[in-house]
């Protein structure tokens, strides 16, 4: 069960759109929260599944720097975290566009996270699975409808 409205990944916009998240979004690492928010803004791309961006300051879990970079071509430059909470490490856990396109300025200093590499995370009351594949940071939920990429076969389309 969920307390989310039903959404067709199909139906979501190319280019992607950005949009607040109503729902409170949290995050645990190391038997510890280490996000909540009621602040945290989301991505919907077609056929993905959506990515949340938390606010650096509803962060309590140390971030470092870990290796490697990629592009989108819709926001820009990202940069790659570990996540430390405790005596737990979650290795390039997170991500964070310093300077997006001016489409997405509103994701500067933002952060995501993997919800495959964290101990759990909730929109609302639904706990999340992790979009498929190890590329993709979507967080689905029980209310998505349509097929969702990065399964083999489905990251070119």
């Amino acid at each position: 069960m969920t307390d989310l409205p039903t959404e067709n990944v199909q139906d979501y916009p190319r280019p992607p759109r950005l949009e607040p998240v109503p729902q409170r979004v949290r995050i645990m690492l190391g038997g510890q929260v280490i996000a909540d928010t009621t602040r945290a803004l989301r991505v919907l791309e077609t056929h993905h599944a959506p990515s949340y961006y938390i606010p650096p300051g509803d962060i309590t879990a140390d971030l470092r720097p870990a290796s490697g970079a990629s592009f989108c071509e819709w926001k820009g430059a990202a940069r790659y975290y570990d996540l430390v909470a405790g005596d737990t490490v979650a290795p390039r856990a997170a991500w964070a566009y310093d300077r997006p396109t001016a489409a997405f300025g509103r994701l500067a200093g933002h952060i995501a996270v993997y919800a495959g590499r964290v101990e759990g995370a909730w929109v609302g009351e639904t706990r999340v699975i992790p979009q498929p594949g190890d590329f993709y940071g979507g967080w689905v939920t029980p209310n998505l409808t349509g097929r969702i990429k990065g399964a083999p076969g489905t990251t070119h389309w």
